[in-house]
């Protein structure tokens, strides 16, 4: 699979070890390393926010905040639909964030029984925090690829995201 003259990682150890009749092994080494790559950036993103005291769905909502713009306000409907949760399992999210200071929740001004939560100081200072520092790391891994390789690679990962999209888009 990999030339001699390159360095091989374990995905290449494992399809040198194994007969897959019928399988491009270029296509499942491809297939491979993209989930080991994510698997490993998921981790290294978990222990970012463990650091900073967050899990990944707290994460997101400070993060769908965020992506309101100022104030950094959205219904609590409106966050437990981007994070595909019930009410309820967003209420406990909140519960934790508000507890901590990152968000605070006040009343909707279009609707009484409605609640909106917004982003604390506090909240967007964590936030910027947990950005600053994921970025941080991902740049440690990237800085393998010279400045040309990363543009390449970026534009064969694109190829293959809108290959998807254009699957997803046909009708069945």
């Amino acid at each position: 699979m990999a030339e001699t003259t390159e360095e091989q990682d374990h995905v290449d150890r494992w399809l040198a070890e194994r007969e897959l009749p019928g399988v491009d092994l270029e296509v499942e080494g491809i297939v491979d390393r993209i989930n080991g790559l994510n698997r490993r950036l998921h981790k290294m993103l978990d222990e970012t926010l463990s650091e900073l005291g967050l899990s990944l769905g707290e994460w997101k909502v400070l993060n769908h905040l965020q992506s309101a713009g100022a104030p950094y306000r959205r219904s609590a409907g409106k966050l437990a639909a981007r994070a595909d949760l019930s009410t309820g399992a967003m209420t406990n999210r909140l519960d934790r964030l508000e507890e901590a200071g990152l968000v605070r929740r006040l009343p909707d001004p279009e609707d009484r029984r409605g609640v909106k939560v917004e982003l604390t100081e506090h909240g967007l200072q964590v936030w910027e925090d947990a950005l600053r520092s994921g970025a941080a790391q991902e740049a440690l891994v990237a800085a393998a690829l010279t400045k040309d390789e990363k543009r390449q690679l970026n534009a064969l990962l694109r190829r293959l995201m809108l290959e998807f999209e254009r699957r997803e888009q046909k009708p069945s």
